[in-house]
């Protein structure tokens, strides 16, 4: 009996074990599960928000409307200077002086290189002692010009009384020409070698290389040492003062452009900034496979702030006017980079992604996906999430008959609750 007892005993301190260990296990996992749920609230209090049925948010409803818009070209290209010239050597020689580096401002004469012209500086004086050698030349062949020509006045003279024969005297008369000649000779040759001489100091001012127009040195392309020809490129000077840039504008638009067309410009790498240029030449002759012409606009550059191949866009006026289907900017939202509006459907938002055109102060226009007079989020458009409902209680401008309540205490507390949603979503 007392072995029975004591099995029975054994077995209730076991069922109680396992009950325990039930009881204790249920209990760490809604422990567990509360402790899961509050993590996942403070991670997405949107995500929780949408388990509660979205919230309430007061906004205004406007509506897209037809208008007029000029019609504007958007174009995109990159800037470049309006004069751009390769520096080279007009002779061949090795590369002595380079006095220039990359970004260095440079003035039109300024001295850019020098060549070695010690074989030129010893033709020089060869050419030089050359005509010293020439003109002696023609000294003695003048001084025997006179002598011949005293000669055959002498020998008239004894012609005259018939001393001579004629033939003695033709002899004198031959003496007289060939010391003419050889006096004609020495002068061509002095020529000639001043002629040389004046080759050979050209070719030794070419030795020096100066700036054909003042500008920057945009890129140098050898060292000192190098062995230059009249192929080979120092430096590349640009012009900064004036950029130009180049579009092509389509066939239809040609007709309607002329010189002079303002052009607003727009620098990725100078953000927030609007820079105005004109149209300076439109080619005369389309792209035979993309019917367009080439268009130059020319941007000035006064301050040096602009930099070569900087990519910018391009707002060409056309000067005439378009229709085209508006919405007011505060109704335009994005999800990602997907731009589209929210459209009233009772008091739920549905969003419709659309096509954007250009943008016009307060309007953006819609190229595709949305008709004229559809009934649109207005204000408060940016604050709204999936599962959002909405309550409309003002109207934007937009609508053709809206009356002013602009005091009115109805919206001032729908205000009121636009302001504290947008602050939660902020907080948020």
């Amino acid at each position: 009996m007392e072995a029975a007892g004591t099995n029975f005993a054994n077995e209730n301190m076991w069922i109680k074990r396992i009950i325990w260990i039930v009881v204790g296990s249920g209990l760490v996992f809604f422990a567990g599960m509360r402790v899961y749920e509050i993590q996942e609230k403070q991670a997405n209090p949107k995500a929780a928000k949408k388990k509660k049925g979205g919230r309430v948010v007061t906004v205004a409803v406007t509506e897209a409307r037809t208008g007029e818009l000029r019609d504007v070209l958007l174009l995109t290209g990159a800037l470049k200077p309006k004069e751009q010239v390769d520096i080279t050597a007009k002779v061949t020689g090795r590369l002595e002086n380079l006095y220039f580096q990359i970004g260095d401002p440079i003035r039109e004469g300024d001295l850019i290189a020098e060549l070695e012209d010690d074989e030129i500086q010893q033709q020089v004086n060869r050419a030089t002692a050359s005509i010293g050698v020439a003109r002696a030349s023609m000294q003695q062949r003048e001084a025997e010009k006179q002598n011949a020509t005293v000669e055959l006045t002498r020998a008239q003279s004894l012609l005259d009384d018939g001393l001579i024969s004629p033939q003695d005297f033709a002899g004198a008369e031959t003496r007289l020409e060939v010391v003419k000649a050889q006096v004609e000779f020495a002068r061509a040759q002095t020529k000639q070698s001043e002629a040389e001489l004046r080759e050979l100091k050209i070719r030794l001012e070419q030795t020096r290389i100066y700036a054909p127009m003042s500008g920057f040195v945009a890129t140098r392309f050898v060292d000192v040492g190098a062995l230059i020809s009249p192929t080979t490129p120092l430096l590349r000077i640009v012009n900064l003062s004036t950029m130009v840039t180049l579009a092509n504008v389509p066939e239809r638009y040609i007709g309607r452009l002329r010189i002079g067309n303002p052009a607003e410009i727009e620098i990725d790498a100078i953000p927030g900034e609007t820079f105005t240029g004109r149209v300076a030449r439109i080619a005369p002759v389309l792209d035979a496979a993309t019917r367009t012409a080439l268009v130059e606009i020319d941007v000035p550059n006064p301050g040096n702030l602009f930099k070569a191949e900087m990519f910018v866009r391009i707002r060409l006026d056309t000067g005439a006017m378009r229709s085209a289907v508006l919405i007011p900017r505060e109704g335009l939202v994005y999800r990602g980079t997907q731009p589209g509006v929210y459209l009233v459907d009772g008091n739920r938002p549905v969003f419709r992604a659309i096509e954007t055109g250009l943008t016009r102060e307060q309007n953006v226009e819609v190229l595709a996906n949305l008709e004229s007079g559809a009934k649109i989020v207005g204000r408060g458009a940016t604050i709204l999430e999936e599962g959002d409902r909405i309550n409309v209680a003002v109207r934007s401008g937009n609508e053709k008959s809206t009356p002013d309540r602009s005091g009115s205490p109805t919206e001032k507390g729908a205000l009121s609750a636009q302001q504290s949603a947008e602050k939660r979503q902020s907080t948020e």
